[in-house]
């Protein structure tokens, strides 16, 4: 008997007017994974998201959470999965923990105060218990959020952005809390523009373009797509960037250049070439390239979709 998946949705479609926002959507997050959705504006991620939350219905095809359909089982589908989203929404009239105790109620939880002061202690909110809502700065505000998202203790997390425009303090300690909620058996869907830390935290990786997922693998086995791939970044301090070499160019910046290689044995000829020509070369790097490149490269649709696993 096969274990009943955290997400499944199956041939998921989504048109708002002229906009096709999901186009065939298939995909499986398996229980206890930390799953990672990227993609650019517009690629269908919050779409998605807003579907498996019962916030907009989809045209076509089916949802579920931990079993249960997101429409024909909405209460107890929605009782599995806690969001944190992108916006900051707050209601300015009560304190943070009585922001948590009516969030608890709508989920009919009561004497839930042990839990809450856990979620409060671990976020950096404690000090804040009682503070209202309209005095905290943005990122306090945006710990709240994920703090609402955990209050009833669901199987499922989706984290949309959630490091969006926080300190680096709130971010370690986030990632810590979330990391130990994920050892603990919780499953994790993560969106995040930050892509080191979906390549540092996701064990698998779905990106979308258009409302449609074009690559889903191991977060490992699409890094290793370019694992025959360098990158050099390189800075002239005279001369100019050999016209063979020209071609190869990621991004340039005056005399500091960025070129993607196809084989590392191409670094010896590039400088063989700058010598003759009379350059003379300033600084030198050469890197193995990450997830972020991997993502440049899917979305340009130079690099080939992963196969799913």
């Amino acid at each position: 008997m096969t274990t009943t998946a955290a997400i499944l949705v199956e041939g998921l479609t989504k048109r708002f007017g002229g906009l096709q926002a999901l186009d065939g959507i298939d995909l499986e997050v398996h229980r206890g994974e930390f799953f990672g959705l990227l993609g650019p504006n517009g690629a269908g991620k919050t779409t998605l998201i807003s579907v498996l939350a019962g916030l907009c219905r989809p045209d076509k095809g089916r949802a579920r959470v931990m079993g249960h359909d997101v429409r024909t089982e909405y209460r107890n589908a929605r009782r599995m999965l806690g969001v944190v989203p992108q916006e900051i929404v707050f209601d300015p009239f009560f304190s943070v923990r009585e922001t948590l105790v009516i969030q608890s109620g709508y989920f009919g939880l009561r004497h839930n105060d042990a839990w809450i002061d856990e979620i409060l202690e671990h976020l950096g909110l404690a000090s804040k218990a009682d503070a209202n809502m309209r005095s905290l700065s943005g990122g306090m505000k945006r710990r709240v959020l994920v703090a609402q998202a955990l209050v009833h203790r669901p199987p499922v997390i989706i984290l949309d952005e959630p490091t969006a425009g926080v300190d680096v303090e709130l971010r370690q300690s986030l990632w810590a809390f979330i990391r130990r909620l994920n050892q603990d058996g919780h499953t994790i869907v993560l969106t995040t523009h930050y892509l080191e830390e979906a390549e540092a935290l996701c064990g698998r990786i779905a990106m979308m373009k258009g409302g449609r997922v074009i690559a889903l693998d191991t977060t490992a086995n699409l890094v290793g797509l370019m694992r025959d791939r360098v990158l050099v970044r390189i800075t002239l301090a005279g001369g100019a960037l050999p016209e063979a070499f020209a071609a190869r160019r990621v991004s340039s910046e005056g005399s500091s250049h960025v070129l993607r290689l196809g084989d590392p044995c191409e670094v010896e000829p590039l400088l063989a070439q700058i010598r003759e020509s009379g350059g003379r070369i300033a600084e030198l790097s050469v890197m193995q390239p990450d997830l972020e490149e991997v993502f440049v490269q899917t979305m340009r649709g130079t690099l080939g979709s992963a196969e799913p696993t």
